[in-house]
């Protein structure tokens, strides 16, 4: 004798399954495309931060920040905004960049959500203590011919 109650479970629990099924896909998607946004956010951050260190000035420094970063980020991104902080730059000092980029939600989902999401990131890096120490002639000389090849 079969049960009556029974009937129709399958077709309820599908309805139930499929949407979830599906939501649990696009939160999965939308994570793993806003952590690699924070991966490339962070590697801008350290580019940019890398090449201010490798400044003479402080302007220098500002300018090779946002140069690296934009050309990090330009992209991947609808607006991204550079701030350097050259309060200690000085031989052993450090400089710290901080990097905004505005990520639009409509790529995260694939769902065409509008909006946009802000990912920041800060990254220091230190100056050179002997930074402004040059190798004379002399020290030049007495390096073997691949060391001297090597430096330049």
């Amino acid at each position: 004798m079969r049960r009556r109650e029974d009937r129709g479970g399958v077709a309820v629990e599908m309805a139930l399954a499929v949407p979830m099924s599906v939501l649990m896909l696009f939160l999965l998607i939308g994570a793993f495309q806003y952590s690699r946004g924070t991966v490339n956010v962070h590697s801008a951050a350290g580019s940019a931060a890398r090449a201010a260190s490798q400044a003479r000035t402080a302007p220098g420094a500002r300018q090779a920040a946002e140069a690296s970063a934009h050309a990090n980020l330009d992209a991947r991104c609808l607006r991204v905004a550079v701030t350097v902080d050259t309060a200690s730059f000085v031989r052993g000092g450090q400089v710290t960049v901080t990097v905004t980029c505005g990520v639009s939600t409509k790529g995260l989902t694939g769902v065409g959500v509008g909006g946009s999401l802000d990912i920041t990131a800060t990254a220091t890096s230190p100056l050179d203590v002997y930074r402004q120490v040059a190798l004379g002639p002399s020290a030049d000389r007495s390096l073997p011919r691949y060391r001297r090849a090597a430096i330049r």
